[in-house]
């Protein structure tokens, strides 16, 4: 009888283990602080402004997210995907290169003296009175602006514009979804589904800069690395929904919110 009930409690020890490492393995991560909803996405724009004495420029994801997907940006208008490291200047905003395709005096607000402080003044609470408003219709998400962006695009409850002036040939329409199994034997594997992402992106986007695919997979892929701005951190840790919100990629993990 002790054996046995030696080997009972064992049991339950380990049912408790895969039960709970599950639930707080996003606390095993150095996971950054998360602003308020209606500061997630917003960044200061500050690559020369300072060195030529004038106030950073305040950019608000959400507030663009509305209008046109990533794709028109980080593709079409060749922003790159890490914070100041576009080479914007004043002279090519104002012949209708990054910030000028749309801020003209024609589509919206142009770049007259008028206008300077709607965008060069260092403040990153700067429209932020406009946020429950906006996107008071938008489903809820637990983490990030608090917005289920990608349920909001596919409910049709937005219509962001895919493109400016440069149409795509066809619209991308490739549904593969990829299994990725985790570091951990007790964590379910991630699911990467390209439909999502191919709505709001261009697959030059992510291939082959972030993810070469020439190698069928990347080998050194990892949490840690996710966490030091590489492959799925380039979008998941500032602009799209963040990495604390772990059921949105490892879809059965079991986990206290």
């Amino acid at each position: 009888m002790p054996y046995k009930a030696c080997s009972i409690k064992t049991l339950v020890f380990i049912a408790c283990l895969l039960i709970i490492v599950p639930a707080v393995a996003g606390g095993q991560w150095d996971f950054p602080p998360l602003p308020p909803a209606d500061k997630y996405g917003t960044f200061l724009m500050n690559r020369t402004s300072t060195k030529n004495n004038v106030e950073p420029a305040v950019f608000s994801h959400w507030i663009h997210r509305r209008k046109h997907t990533c794709r028109v940006c980080h593709f079409e208008l060749e922003f790159s995907m890490q914070r100041n490291a576009t080479e914007i200047t004043e002279k090519a905003n104002r012949a209708g290169k990054f910030c000028g395709a749309c801020h003209d005096d024609v589509m919206v607000f142009g770049h007259g003296e008028a206008h300077c402080k709607k965008c060069h003044n260092n403040n990153l609470n700067y429209g932020n009175e406009k946020f429950p408003k906006l996107l008071a219709s938008l489903p809820t998400a637990t983490f990030g602006n608090g917005r289920d962006w990608s349920r909001a695009l596919e409910e049709g409850l937005i219509k962001p514009d895919r493109y400016l002036k440069i149409k795509p040939a066809e619209d991308i329409t490739f549904n593969k979804e990829l299994l990725l199994e985790a570091e951990w034997r007790s964590v379910p594997p991630a699911v990467f589904p390209h439909k999502k992402h191919v709505a709001w992106l261009d697959c030059n986007n992510c291939h082959p800069d972030i993810f070469n695919i020439k190698k069928k997979s990347t080998k050194h892929f990892t949490m840690k690395l996710n966490l030091d701005n590489q492959f799925c951190g380039v979008c998941h840790l500032k602009v799209a929904f963040p990495f604390q919100d772990c059921k949105r990629c490892h879809p059965k993990m079991k986990m206290r919110r």
